[in-house]
């Protein structure tokens, strides 16, 4: 079992690697079929479910869809430790199974996994927590599992474009750290150190509050008109938090997912109008 859990992973790592649609780090989508994007899932199973049946992939071949912050979350084994590496194995299943439409993110959650450093979530420290999951479940095998799972994290690209100017990542740089983030983070290939304070790649993930004047800057910065992105809690799943900024969550059972055409213009109106609560999904 354990080596066929680091097979996967390591296919997995290959695979986002060379998905189709990648230039450097960054996802870059075409001008026709439609994209699901969905908030952090943080080991929420029922609503990765959820997700996966309304995006009907296989019935549904110029689609695509958006995955982020998989882990730290969910379930718990029976000493009340994190096994929400379970489900990030199942999305990688699901990344193989459709290697060019199936695009997981970059996440804060994943930088601090890949970093061995502490991020708090609910109260709980979620990479000790989850450590200790995998050491019971892989024994002798963990220290390879963890390798194999780092390696298939740092594999995921940043962000995703969409040709109608839509940038979907997990977060932006704070608004006090927008001078020290280099955007050439998202053409060369992503390094531990990139993952660390304040790398450009844990800029991309950590931040949170933006001002308007940020988003106008990262939107200039990065020839786009609309920012999608994750990281910050949606108590309603959702909420609209700039002129030109939807947060969306997809980690409880207010979650969200966002269905957007790719063939068409799109307003941050009409993207409001498009918001899918998962607890509508059969």
């Amino acid at each position: 079992m354990p080596q066929t859990v680091i097979d996967l992973l390591n296919k997995g790592s290959e695979i986002s690697c060379a998905d189709s649609f990648r230039q450097g780090n960054v996802v870059c989508l075409p001008a026709e079929g439609s994209v699901i994007i969905t908030g952090d899932i943080h080991g929420h199973r029922r609503n990765f479910e959820r997700i996966v049946d309304f995006a009907d992939l296989p019935n549904n071949p110029d689609r695509h869809i958006i995955l982020q912050e998989i882990i730290h979350g969910g379930q718990e084994d029976y000493q009340g430790n994190c096994i929400s590496y379970r489900l990030l194995f199942d999305v990688v299943r699901y990344k193989v199974d459709f290697p060019d439409r199936v695009h997981i993110i970059m996440g804060n959650h994943d930088t601090a996994f890949i970093t061995d450093s502490k991020v708090m979530k609910n109260g709980k420290e979620m990479n000790r927590s989850m450590s200790l999951a995998l050491e019971r479940e892989f024994q002798q095998a963990s220290t390879a599992v963890k390798l194999a799972i780092k390696k298939f994290l740092l594999s995921l690209p940043l962000a995703v474009r969409c040709d109608n100017r839509i940038w979907m990542s997990h977060s932006l740089p704070a608004n006090r750290y927008i001078d020290k983030f280099d955007k050439q983070v998202l053409e060369k290939k992503v390094k531990i150190d990139d993952c660390k304070r304040p790398g450009s790649a844990y800029l991309l993930t950590w931040g949170r509050n933006h001002s308007q004047s940020l988003l106008d800057k990262m939107a200039a910065l990065l020839d786009v008109d609309i920012f999608i992105l994750g990281h910050q809690a949606q108590v309603h799943g959702w909420s609209r938090a700039g002129e030109n900024l939807i947060i969306i969550a997809s980690d409880h059972n207010h979650g969200c997912l966002l269905q957007v055409d790719l063939a068409k213009p799109c307003s941050i109106e009409g993207l409001i109008d498009s918001i899918v609560p998962l607890a509508s999904i059969s």
